[in-house]
């Protein structure tokens, strides 16, 4: 008898690691595992020029995905941030016959705000979080559309220093993938080394007690919602330096690829569990696996959109069975 107990609970306790393994790695398995698969497949995709499009590609999606990533891990959402990406674009290329630091400056503190005001409706309103990025979503790309007449807005030779910003390169290295690593660490700094970061698990975690603890959740809430809107709107900026113009229809969905890139990296949708780099790891995945439905050839841009919501479903539904082993 007790050595049959002592069986299942080393069953037990194998399970919790195999969880914890998978929760915390299984987006750089799979990662790796995936380009295994495509370069045996695929000639051209261990190419150096191949691999650096798909950094570059994703490079904008990946700052939204960190600002997604804070968000979630204090037991929020934000939904917002798609059309905050076109909004931010598009203000700074109004602003770009004006110069380059008025663009970028413009179209950061253009989101910015609107993450201002997500912050605020969700702490003092008590607001849920999904109604009111929500709301500030349809504002926002209506906004974005109003105001440019529904065109797109050709970025002045004025501002060369945004241009940059999308195309320009520090050595061998393209500055948004440089940009990326920057904001990584610093989040990750923030996260982990810093007091506000401590504050952030811990209300995603249990916000009565953190208030019990002494930790604000409204200044919290209202933090991470503004860094979320600010991240989005360098995003945009940076995304319209490198198409040259800013659309109002871009990053259309911007928030599902986002949200699926922080939960395959081990964040968890409740809040209070999760990092920065692994979301990083889940972006290059599904940048990977867009990459290879594209040398594919067989698959529409459409039917993407219908695989991107079929696996984020697939993602959450994982998360939560491991969620339940790790606990039980």
């Amino acid at each position: 008898m007790a050595a049959t107990r002592s069986l299942a609970l080393a069953g037990m306790q194998l399970s919790r690691r195999l969880a914890r393994l998978l929760t915390s790695q299984g987006a750089l398995l799979l990662l790796f595992s995936l380009a295994l698969f495509a370069s045996f497949r695929y000639q051209t995709f261990l190419t150096p020029l191949n691999l650096m499009n798909i950094m570059r590609q994703n490079s904008m999606l990946a700052i939204v995905a960190l600002g997604m990533t804070v968000v979630i891990l204090s037991g929020g959402i934000d939904l917002s941030v798609g059309a905050l990406v076109a909004l931010g674009g598009v203000v700074a290329a109004m602003l770009a016959p004006q110069g380059s630091l008025m663009a970028i400056v413009g179209g950061i503190a253009s989101t910015t705000l609107f993450g201002v005001v997500n912050g605020l409706l969700v702490s003092r309103a008590r607001l849920q979080p999904f109604v009111v990025t929500l709301f500030t979503a349809s504002a926002a790309r209506g906004l974005a559309l109003s105001i440019t007449e529904e065109k797109s807005i050709a970025v002045s030779s004025a501002a060369s220093g945004l241009v940059w910003l999308g195309r320009g390169f520090i050595g061998p290295v393209p500055v948004p993938v440089l940009m990326v690593a920057l904001l990584y660490f610093a989040a990750w700094f923030m996260l982990h080394r810093s007091r506000l970061g401590l504050h952030i698990f811990a209300v995603g975690d249990n916000e009565e007690a953190s208030r019990l603890m002494g930790v604000s959740p409204d200044r919290v809430k209202l933090a991470v919602y503004t860094i979320s809107g600010l991240l989005s709107g360098l995003a945009g900026v940076v995304l319209a330096g490198r198409l040259g113009a800013g659309q109002p229809v871009a990053a259309f969905g911007w928030e599902t690829d986002a949200i699926a890139a922080a939960v395959m990296g081990g964040t968890f949708l409740g809040g209070g569990q999760g990092s920065v780099f692994p979301t990083l790891v889940g972006v290059l995945l599904l940048g990977m696996m867009y990459n290879l439905l594209n040398l594919e050839g067989t698959i529409t841009p459409w039917w993407q959109l219908v695989l991107r919501g079929g696996f984020l479903l697939l993602v959450v539904i994982f998360q939560q069975r491991i969620a339940r082993r790790i606990q039980y």
